[in-house]
């Protein structure tokens, strides 16, 4: 669902998410079915966070896209799956998860997909808006869980490349709980995730010798969430001893890490494909999200 869309859905069909008095939320009785899905799941958008731009000192709203189940009640108690986009912090679209939060919907799922402020590609700015607008996301969702029908205890982070670090970020990193909400997610499904920020990792230009403070590698702890990651045995970004080193380190700990290779695979591999389906290896990939969350008891 495009920004141009969604806006102006929202402001003539007067549905979806509102503001009022109390600073509540109010979810409209009539949902609207996405026209892709034969009715199977239901999508809208909401604004989670208002921030000013800098530069132009306009407002900037930063949305969340959402999709549930044609039976979703606001009294559910579904898990939830939280998704950050790829691009290097620099670029990217909340889309990118759009095939996934329909398939886990499908099965039962409420799914989000975060717009997160960008990064300018020409500076070497640490990802600091990134992680604070992942963490506001996920505190936000969280703190209405009781709206969105989801069980505050069962949110995972999910992502892709440097929308895999935010989601391993908020799995790792120690949390920071704001008015009573916590950040860190139950669960994590990592999509060629560039966890790795440390010397001789990705996305040392921007965080330099602050690593520690941005690295899910140098941050694994007993009590971080179980994960799944995925990655292909070519990726540029991304060597497999990078995933095998973060696996291990979670063993360590013992903390539950799936890795799964795909050999010759590129970076970016997992990506939905047009063909039915998404694709041979996306369908694997969500193959094995969906048994990996089925042991977790979040999904049948």
């Amino acid at each position: 669902m495009s920004h141009r869309r969604s806006f102006g859905f929202v402001l003539a069909a007067a549905i979806a998410f509102q503001w009022i008095g109390s600073g509540d939320l109010a979810i409209a009785d009539d949902a609207v079915a996405d026209s892709t899905s034969g009715g199977e799941v239901v999508e809208e958008q909401f604004v989670y966070k208002t921030i000013t731009d800098e530069s132009s000192g306009k407002s900037i709203e930063l949305f969340v896209d959402w999709t549930r189940p044609a039976g979703w009640t606001a009294e559910d108690s579904r898990p939830a799956a939280v998704f950050f986009h790829g691009g290097g912090w620099t670029g990217g679209k909340p889309g990118q998860f759009a095939s996934h939060s329909k398939e886990l919907a499908q099965r039962g799922m409420v799914c989000f997909r975060v717009k997160y402020r960008l990064l300018d590609r020409k500076s070497k700015s640490p990802p600091d808006t990134c992680v604070e607008n992942a963490s506001d996301a996920l505190r936000y969702i969280r703190a209405h869980a009781s709206k969105f029908g989801i069980d505050p205890k069962r949110i995972a982070s999910g992502g892709g490349s440097a929308g895999g670090h935010l989601a391993a970020y908020l799995g790792t990193m120690d949390d920071e709980v704001v008015d009573g909400v916590s950040r860190k997610p139950a669960a994590m499904l990592l999509f060629n995730p560039v966890y790795d920020n440390g010397p001789g990792g990705w996305g040392t230009a921007r965080v330099g010798d602050a690593f520690a403070k941005y690295s899910p590698m140098h941050n694994i702890t007993k009590d971080d969430p179980p994960s799944i990651v995925f990655l292909g045995t070519k990726d540029n970004l991304i060597p497999v001893a990078t995933g095998e080193r973060f696996r291990d380190k979670c063993k360590e700990c013992g903390v539950r890490s799936e890795l799964h290779l795909y050999e010759g695979q590129p970076h970016g591999f997992f990506n939905a494909k047009k063909t039915d389906g998404g694709g041979k290896i996306y369908r694997d990939t969500m193959e094995k999200t969906v048994a990996f969350l089925e042991s977790l008891g979040w999904v049948d």
